[in-house]
């Protein structure tokens, strides 16, 4: 039986008769009220149930009579109203690739979150790229390492390794790929429907203009020289592309077999993994899956976790030791509160397409929002490997002296239930509905009773 949820009650629980305690999930009665009163700062799916966000809150607070961007207000709505536990003043951590500047060519598009859109966003970059059917992201190469995960349709990848040897390979919605930095590659769309993917690189500071492209290189370059690098005539030159090219409609490609040229020689190296392929860790609220050197040998300095979050369910309290978190969401809707010490914390929401960043070290929750719909969440980090230490088990693995001297030092009862519900210390990196559970009505209103 877990009873992780039910300490999160304790230190608010009155000491006066039984009471039924109220669910900790969203209530039905609109939150956003003069006489809405909720000390435990439960979680508002306003998207989900329709609710328009102002500022009350136990009392305070009263109605905005100027202009409101609405719909912003209620994709963030603790921004209008941050839970009572919010405190000081911390940098932003959301940015929605909604507001990101789109550079749209022929049979696609491509927008950026870098360090400039999201100035937190220090460690890691990262693009959103479509690409139509036969659609190429030309021959180029960087200078950071690229990371990528295809979000719908299908992809052909081709790599050139640092011995002279070749990779292609086809990836569908869930694969991967990366390229170390420096290593030449392209992309193409397959399918009817092309592809679309996001790609992440290791520096907040990357920028797509600084991108080496091949038609850009060879503008560049006098003839002369181009003559006598590939061994042909300087007219035959007069006809390669006078700037870069960037993303462009091909030729739709046939099969791998058939499109291998002469010189192809197999590369040793793999820079792909089918990442939704892997068997999930499972958690009592969804799954996990980790990709990182340790089983992506190549993935030197990205490291990532895919989390299947089930509806109302989370995102044990936890924090990253070695590296930032750059986190992208797939679908949902999220709750994030970022604990920064010296008594700072801030609480943000996400919505698909959204990007937040938690510097290392800085604990932090995500909560579906809703208790109907998934909620997809990628973790990203500039590191070799996916690390993270959960509270609830470090709480399990203290000596139980120690834990109730420091949180329930002057109330031993309150002290001994806590411990108790931490006892097992074992990791549940999601956390199920547990307070909806017959289970949690009947150990809570024991609890009570016993305080």
């Amino acid at each position: 039986m877990h009873f992780s949820s039910v300490a999160l009650l304790l230190p608010a629980l009155s000491l006066a008769a039984p009471v039924r305690q109220h669910p900790l999930g969203s209530h039905h009665k609109n939150p956003y009220t003069p006489d809405y009163s909720d000390p435990y700062d439960r979680k508002v799916d306003t998207v989900g149930e329709g609710l328009q966000p102002l500022p009350f809150r136990n009392g305070k607070g009263t109605t905005v009579l100027g202009p409101r961007n609405k719909a912003r207000e209620q994709q963030d709505p603790d921004m209008v109203r941050p839970p009572s536990t919010d405190h000081g003043s911390l940098p932003s951590m959301r940015w929605s690739f909604a507001d990101s500047h789109t550079r749209i060519e022929e049979g696609g598009w491509t927008r950026q979150t870098t360090v400039r859109e999201l100035p937190t966003s220090k460690e890691i970059a990262g693009v959103n790229m479509r690409l139509d059917e036969g659609v190429i992201r030309e021959l180029h190469w960087h200078k950071e390492a690229e990371w990528a995960y295809v979000l719908d349709g299908s992809v052909r990848v081709t790599a050139l390794d640092t011995e002279g040897g070749s990779f292609i390979d086809d990836l569908q919605a869930g694969d991967l790929w990366y390229f170390p930095s420096g290593h030449p590659h392209s992309l193409q769309g397959l399918g009817p429907n092309g592809t679309e993917f996001l790609l992440v690189f290791d520096s907040g500071d990357f920028s797509e203009e600084s991108t080496f492209l091949l038609t850009d290189w060879f503008a560049h370059t006098p003839r002369a020289v181009l003559s006598e690098n590939f061994r042909v005539p300087p007219e035959l030159l007069d006809h390669i592309p006078l700037s870069e090219k960037y993303i462009f409609q091909g030729q739709v490609p046939d099969s791998i077999d058939k499109e291998k040229p002469a010189a192809f020689k197999r590369s040793k190296l793999n820079f792909t993994h089918h990442m939704l392929e892997q068997e999930p860790k499972v958690s009592s609220g969804g799954k996990v899956r980790i990709t990182d050197s340790r089983n992506f040998p190549i993935s030197k300095t990205v490291a990532a976790g895919h989390l299947d979050i089930e509806p109302g369910a989370m995102r044990e309290m936890h924090w990253h030791p070695n590296a930032d978190e750059w986190s992208y969401f797939v679908r949902g809707r999220a709750r994030v509160t970022v604990f920064a010490a010296e008594g700072n914390a801030r609480t943000f929401d996400y919505m698909a397409g959204d990007v937040g960043v938690i510097p290392r070290n800085m604990g932090h929750f995500i909560e579906n929002l809703s208790d109907d719909e998934p909620l997809e969440v990628l973790e990203l980090f500039r590191a070799d490997e996916f690390q993270d230490f959960s509270l609830f088990q470090w709480m399990g693995e203290v000596p139980q002296r120690l834990l109730k001297d420091h949180l329930f030092q002057h109330h031993p009862a309150a002290g001994a239930h806590f411990a108790d519900a931490v006892k097992g210390a074992e990791k549940d990196s999601i956390k199920d509905l547990y307070y909806k559970s017959p289970e949690f009505e009947k150990a809570s209103e024991a609890m009570v009773r016993d305080l």
